[in-house]
């Protein structure tokens, strides 16, 4: 077995995959798998025969793999590392496989080299893996090798691993040093400084256009993939060079007109479109036309884009509305809907969709999908919940019958699921405000099962996960404990600096928000308010124009009310909320106007307190019977996309600002904006109602 190791890994380096010969191989060692004793052995016939294994040879490749590995010595890291390359192969992510390797790996970082950094870092990349504990290793490492990889090979890997890792000053440096080795990179290295480039968001026009000349004078040597590569790279460091972008255009157009595979037709067709240009070649039209009816649903989409990118750029479009472009989405329509029909595979559904942009193309077929989702409803298992999941939170869809099997499924089968795939499991019952029948059994097996590993979760996902409970009104106290601690906070912190700028702002949000929750509605776990000056800042940066609904609403209200100073606008309570429209009645039920800016406080015993900005009219609390209203007008954001449930955020923020002494009244859009109130009475008499009649 260890000659056939190296033999299929000599056909494999000859790009004999798919071969009778390899065909033979799996089949050896499918009957022999049981003799393999050594990983150093199985793990290179793994990467071999990747592509012929069936999923039961993969299970038990997986299986035999994880036995191993515990064998071996730590130090040989090349095996834990080749696992992950299997798993990447086969597309099959398998966490605790993959978490060992990640543990072994983590354990070698600072015996590995550029290269081996570099090869596990893109591994992880294309799995859209990430572990926190090992980003800041590899970076540690890296920065340790800066002064030693001089060369342009060594180099151009560092460039790629510690540049989207480090700061801003390891940047700086390593975009210094690109600059003075730029002419010796080989077309490949050039290839990949510049990709690295614009995954770092580099501004330095110096660099860009010194990696220009040298992609220019490279040029001829690029094939298709490449050639979209670098346009694509291009185009978002806004490179401002026409002499290179017209060459690329034209090596675009030269590789599009000699394709036959739908992969690379759609690949190069999508980069043309973001090129400048007037209209499409018909050679263009000609070769989408010939492969649109063998596309997937992802290669569909992106056609719907490019069409609608076609459609604005233009002119005659307007005048000619049964042009080529309608026939080209009448055909894309067709498609898709023959496609979805296709499926008896609920996996194979989950896999097309899952990359959608939400545009209109996945707009246009979300009905049908749902539809298919739920004839295949048989099909969800503890497999493929997580994915499910995910699609019911990007889609924002409301299906009450697809939740529901999530949630009977998950309890069944909770032992079988890997504790990271719990949040992607609640987080649509938290975003979309559903609970299931035996909600408090489901909520409480996903937070009993993760709750042990709550070390073992990178900070952020832990954040990302107690937010999601929040929504859902749960708060264990272990996760609430585990987060707003020095220590775990100090980690956060750390690891959020490896990350890119709009991922780090996302979780300081939500750290924030989940903070506000927590003391609002925990108060007995003493976790004090500490993002007040955080918030301060995102205000001075928010835009505080006010919309026009509300301008409308507004002027409404000071006529139903008696006065514009009636009702305030815009009004910021503690812990950052703000209301759209704030007033007060009295015991009588009659507006009491605002003659100075009326700020709400919180007194230093906890209490909530009224205050206005002049001395002489200060109040700590309301007058006898008198009630504060908040007002909400809650737009198609606050509801899933195919009905009029409220998603969670929107109850969230309800509760809060109960919890902080308003009476909430909430004007949804599908009300405000129907035929039933087309006229400035009618939505008068609307609010006046809402106002005057809903409150308890």
């Amino acid at each position: 077995m260890a000659t056939l190791s190296k033999f299929a890994v000599c056909l494999s380096d000859q790009f004999l995959q798919h071969s009778p010969l390899m065909g033979q191989i799996t089949q050896i060692v499918s009957q022999r798998l049981d003799s393999i004793q050594d990983a150093r052995v199985l793990t290179p016939l793994m990467n071999s025969i990747f592509a012929l294994v069936s999923p039961q040879l993969r299970d038990a490749l997986f299986k035999k793999a994880d036995f191993l590995l515990d064998q071996t010595n730590p130090l040989h890291f090349n095996n834990p590392r080749r696992v992950v390359q299997f798993l990447r192969n086969v597309k099959q992510i398998h966490r605790p496989l993959l978490e060992k390797c990640n543990q072994l790996l983590l354990q070698n970082v600072p015996r590995m080299d550029v290269e081996h950094i570099s090869i596990i870092l893109g591994l992880y990349h294309s799995m859209q893996y990430n572990n926190c504990d090992f980003r800041l290793a590899v970076r540690q490492r890296l920065m340790e090798l800066v002064d030693t990889s001089t060369d342009p090979a060594t180099f151009t890997k560092l460039f790629a691993s510690l540049g989207p890792l480090g700061g801003q000053g390891v940047r700086e440096g390593l975009e210094s040093t690109a600059l003075l080795l730029a002419d010796e990179l080989n077309p490949h290295q050039a290839l990949g400084v510049v990709e690295t480039m614009e995954e770092m968001q580099c501004r330095n026009l110096q660099l860009i256009n010194k990696m220009v000349a040298v992609l220019l004078k490279n040029l001829e040597t690029y094939r298709s993939v490449e050639i979209t590569r670098i346009t694509q790279s291009l185009i978002l460091l806004h490179c401002q060079n026409p002499q290179i972008f017209s060459r690329l255009r034209a090596k675009l157009l030269h590789h599009l007109q000699g394709s036959v595979y739908p992969y690379e037709v759609t690949m190069l067709t999508r980069v043309l479109s973001v090129l400048p240009s007037p209209r499409p070649d018909e050679a263009v039209l000609s070769r989408v036309n010939a492969v649109i009816p063998q596309c997937n649903l992802n290669d569909l989409n992106t056609y719907a884009m490019v069409i609608a990118k076609w459609i604005r750029n233009d002119p005659s479009y307007r005048h000619n509305t049964s042009s080529k472009y309608v026939r080209l989405l009448q055909t894309l329509n067709r498609c898709g809907r023959e496609r979805l029909h296709g499926f008896e595979s609920l996996d194979g559904v989950l896999e097309e969709v899952k990359c959608l942009s939400g545009e209109w193309f996945d707009e246009m077929l979300l009905e049908e999908t749902m539809v298919t989702m739920q004839k295949l409803i048989d099909q969800v298992s503890w497999t493929n919940v997580h994915e499910l999941g995910v699609y019911l939170t990007r889609t924002n869809y409301f299906c009450a019958a697809l939740m529901d099997r999530i949630a009977s499924v998950t309890i069944e089968n909770i032992d079988k699921i890997h504790y990271s795939a719990t949040y992607s499991i609640l987080l649509p019952f938290a975003v979309l405000n559903y609970d299931p029948p035996k909600a408090e059994e489901f909520f409480d097996v996903c937070i009993q099962h993760f709750t042990p590993y709550i070390s073992s979760l990178d900070p952020h996902l832990l954040v990302l996960f107690a937010y999601a409970l929040a929504l859902a009104d749960y708060f264990p106290e272990e996760v609430v404990r585990e987060i707003f601690n020095v220590d775990f906070l100090a980690k956060l912190d750390a690891h959020l600096e490896t990350f890119p700028d709009a991922l780090n702002m996302r979780i300081r949000l939500r750290l924030m928000e989940l903070n506000r929750a927590v003391c609002l509605e925990c108060p007995e776990f003493q976790v004090p308010w500490f993002h007040e000056r955080y918030c301060k800042r995102l205000q001075k940066r928010a835009n505080s124009s006010i919309s026009p609904a509300q301008q409308q609403i507004h002027k409404m209200l000071g006529d139903v009310l008696g006065g514009m100073n009636c009702a305030k606008v815009g009004v910021l309570t503690p812990y950052f909320y703000t209301v759209d429209f704030e007033l007060v009645l009295d015991r009588h039920l009659h507006p009491v106007p605002y003659s100075e800016p009326i700020q709400l406080q919180i007194s230093e015993s906890g209490n909530v307190h009224w205050q206005s900005g002049s001395a002489d009219r200060e109040r700590t609390e309301l007058p006898s019977g008198a009630r504060r209203i908040a007002l909400e007008f809650l737009d198609s954001k606050s509801f899933c996309k195919n009905s009029w449930h409220m998603k969670g955020e929107a109850m969230m923020k309800k509760r809060h600002l109960e919890i902080l002494g308003y009476h909430v009244l909430q004007i949804p859009h599908f009300e405000w904006n129907s035929m039933e109130l087309s006229t400035e009475d009618a939505w008068k008499e609307y609010l006046r109602k809402k106002i005057f009649s809903e409150l308890p």
